[in-house]
Order: C-alpha cells, then structure tokens, then sequence
C-alpha cells in the first residue's frame, strides 16, 4: 500500500541514509545547502495528521516548513502551536483571491489580516499558494498588484524556487506524477525524471539517481495507516481527480483554444 505513514517513514529512511541536509523553506532561501531537501506540507485539511508528520520528522532530528490554510479544516491553533515547538516552520498557505471572489484590494487586506493572525504564533517568513481547483481566481494573481515582500515575507515556492536546478516532487491527485489532474500545482522543470509509486522514489533514492536539490509537498490527509480511512481518501481523490481533469482542466484548455 502507498500513501500510509510506514511508506513516508521509509521515504524519510531512504532520503536520511543517503546523507541529504533538511532544510525549511526559510534556511534554504537564506543558505541552501548542495545535498539538501526541503519538506513543505500543505495542511489544508485534517491539521492532526500534519502534526504526526511533524512528530515523526522531529524524531528523526529533521524538520520542514507547514502552510496553514486561514480556514477552520486548516487553522488549528492547538496544532500551529505544537508544530512551532517541535521546530518546523509555519507558513501562510493563502488562497485570498478565492475567499474574496477576484477582488484584489480585498485579498490583500484578507491576506495581512491573516497573516498576523498566524504571527502570533510563529515568525512566518515564507508562503505559499493554495490552489483552490475549483475556483476560477488563481491566487498567485494577487502579486500582480502587490509585493509580499512588503509584508516582511522573503519566499514564496512559485515565485522563488528555481525549479530547472531544484527538483519538484507533489503527491497532488494522490500519485507522484499527477500534473495531468493539477489545475494549479505545477512547475517548470528542465528535470525529465518521472514517478508514480513512493517505492519508485524510494529506489531511486537508495540507487543514487536523485538530484541534489528536491522539495517534496506532501497533503497529510492523504497519508493514513487506517485502512478504512486510506480507503475513503483513495476513492475520493479518484472522484476529485475526474472532476478536476474533465471539468476544470478541460474547460480551461476549450477556453484557450476557442481564443486563438
């Protein structure tokens, strides 16, 4: 079975073993390291399994970076808090031009007003976009008006991540090779190294076929040891994935061919 914690373990096993550096997102912006992995977790549901994430991370004396949505799914203060003890860092997982319908002025006051919020609790330096598949409204658009660095925010992976020197890798659709289903989480890569199974990762991790430099982003909800709960999630992300691919993908690209 993939996508349980025993397989994220053995993932962080294999990566350990072959003498990567873990890096949050901050450090690495501020002084990457040549052999280095960067672990981003979107928490945009389920904040508890991010937080056995964080837990299983601290034990290994490794930590990453945790984007917290400013939704009730996401915003666990109790978890935000026990997160920033163990070490990791926390980010802002923003997606303000969804909750506030296209209207730029309003996302970015939405924006720092969340953004202070989640400052209670923890210094947060770096962002990140989430994606909101069913929306229209790309939140990355927000920065076409305004300036996150003005907000004391020195990164955010969209924007600052060189992704033909970095290698990107997302468990978006439930599957490492899951573009084909992303509507916004995807990247620019000169890398041509595909997977589709974390086994195949963890080989060629152990082979030493991995590039230097990686960010992983992981969905903690997907990850489950309970086959009862692994099983729901796996027959939903099907379900979200054909929604995504032949409703919103599609339309996307129908509406860009219908313009030229």
């Amino acid at each position: 079975m993939d996508f349980t914690i025993k397989k994220y373990i053995e993932l962080l096993n294999a990566l350990i073993e072959q003498g990567y550096n873990f890096q949050t997102f901050t450090e690495f912006l501020i002084a990457p390291k040549n052999k280095s992995i960067i672990l981003r977790h979107d928490v945009d549901i389920l904040p508890y399994n991010s937080l056995t994430f964080a837990k299983i991370q601290a034990s290994k004396n490794i930590k990453g970076v945790f984007y917290f949505r400013a939704v009730p799914q996401s915003w666990n203060e109790k978890v935000i808090q026990e997160i920033v003890s163990l070490g990791h860092e926390i980010g802002y997982h923003y997606e303000c031009l969804t909750t506030c319908k296209g209207n730029s002025k309003k996302g970015i006051k939405d924006f720092e007003k969340n953004l202070i919020a989640l400052r209670k609790f923890a210094p947060v330096s770096t962002i990140c976009m989430h994606g909101s598949p069913i929306s229209k409204f790309d939140s990355k658009d927000l920065w076409k008006n305004y300036n996150y660095k003005d907000f004391g925010i020195i990164g955010e992976p969209y924007f600052d991540i060189d992704f033909d020197k970095i290698f990107y890798l997302t468990d978006t659709g439930r599957k490492w090779d899951g573009s084909k289903e992303s509507v916004r989480d995807k990247v620019n890569s000169r890398f041509n190294i595909s997977f589709h199974f974390t086994d195949e990762i963890i080989l060629a991790c152990r082979k030493g076929l991995l590039p230097d430099q990686i960010m992983f982003t992981f969905h903690p909800q997907r990850w489950n040891d309970n086959h009862y709960l692994w099983t729901k999630e796996l027959i939903i992300q099907n379900i979200k994935n054909k929604i995504k691919k032949y409703f919103y993908i599609k339309s996307d690209l129908t509406s860009f061919n219908n313009k030229l």
